[in-house]
């Protein structure tokens, strides 16, 4: 199956939600509820002016799709031209080979492709500051760093990754 095969399998936020009526769905609302952007991200969105779609692995119960899968949303609902469909990691796990990291499939795992479902680039489970202070090891910095990311605090730098594999060359 190819990329835009799978794409068509996915699913939409709402239905995402579906998947869990207690505090799974509740905790991934509050996180969508909560999100802020300054002027020039929304600004950023926006000038998305072809289709991109995203095809994210993703699952309710977990913490870091519960934060960055609302992030998706958030840009779509800025820009109708960001499509969004939603796969399980279970039953994909084949599919999603090429993104392991340390050998292991990571979610959420979003494949950002553009309008000819080609793979731009891929964000995998947590933002690029996030995982270099877990690797500076300093485990004071790492407790602080993953409340505050528990609590939606680094949303921002995970928009700003998916922009920047948007607007790759």
């Amino acid at each position: 199956m190819n990329l835009h095969q799978l794409f068509e399998l996915g699913v939409s936020f709402q239905e995402f939600l579906n998947k869990d009526q207690d505090i799974n769905r509740e905790k991934t609302l509050e996180i969508y509820e909560n999100i802020f952007l300054t002027e020039e991200m929304v600004h950023k969105i926006q000038k998305i002016d072809t289709p991109i779609y995203v095809l994210a692995f993703a699952e309710i119960w977990c913490p870091d799709c519960m934060i960055n899968v609302p992030a998706l949303q958030k840009m779509k609902d800025i820009n109708p031209k960001i499509e969004v469909a939603i796969l399980p990691r279970e039953g994909y796990e084949a599919y999603m080979s090429g993104y392991k990291v340390g050998g292991k499939v990571k979610i959420p795992t979003f494949v950002i492709l553009d309008s000819q479902y080609e793979e731009k680039g891929v964000f995998i489970e947590t933002p690029k500051i996030v995982k270099d202070i877990v690797a500076k090891g300093n485990q004071v910095e790492i407790i602080v760093a993953k409340r505050k990311y528990r609590k939606g605090e680094y949303i921002k730098d995970t928009i700003e990754e998916i922009l920047n594999i948007i607007f790759r060359k």
